[in-house]
């Protein structure tokens, strides 16, 4: 088991090292946390969603924005979409893959922002969300664990952070990721708080 321990741990840190080295993809999580500034001082909502563990991400990722990461600032609005009574009600009625996408239709508004958790980058019900998100006018920051798929082509802006065969490599890098667009955003909107 150590020998376990410490591949996984090599394995992390490689997938980190692998994004440090990646230019494209660094420029890409700045100009997203200018979107997400963008989004929160035109007085606009961010929305956020995934399945499984990006689901948990999601919800990290609002609650960073609605409660306070680095300094004490005003709530951001941001929403992720995780009301268990709503995707229950709309998997029941609607099918799975219209569960987020039937949550914006209600919600989103020109302006919004969407930002889309998928480590393959091809779930049907977040590529649903998308759609709808681009046709009500909203922004789309999708992060995934591979470049050129399905949901590359819905986003305004991708990153993707390529970590290796497992999910759980990605979804630690999507977190880093979620926590550097918050502080952009904080930053940005708060410069006196540092």
């Amino acid at each position: 088991m150590p020998d376990l321990v410490r591949q996984t741990l090599i394995d992390s840190r490689d997938g980190m090292d692998t994004l440090l080295r990646d230019a494209e993809t660094l420029e890409r999580i700045q100009r997203a946390g200018e979107v997400l500034s963008e989004t929160f001082a035109s007085g606009n909502t961010v929305f956020s969603c995934g399945n499984g563990g990006s689901l948990c991400d999601a919800l990290h990722f609002a609650e960073e924005c609605t409660g306070r990461f680095r300094r004490d600032r005003p709530p951001l609005p941001a929403v992720a979409i995780a009301d268990p009574a709503h995707l229950s009600c709309t998997a029941n009625d609607f099918g799975w893959n219209q569960v987020f996408a039937r949550y914006l239709r209600a919600h989103g508004k020109p302006g919004d922002l969407l930002v889309a958790l998928s480590t393959s980058g091809r779930s049907e019900n977040i590529l649903e969300a998308a759609r709808e998100a681009r046709g009500r006018g909203m922004r789309i920051v999708a992060l995934t664990g591979t470049r050129g798929s399905a949901l590359e082509a819905l986003a305004d802006i991708e990153i993707p952070t390529p970590s290796g065969p497992y999910a759980d490599h990605v979804q630690e890098l999507h977190i880093t990721v979620l926590h550097l667009l918050v502080q952009i955003a904080e930053r940005t909107l708060f410069p006196e708080l540092y």
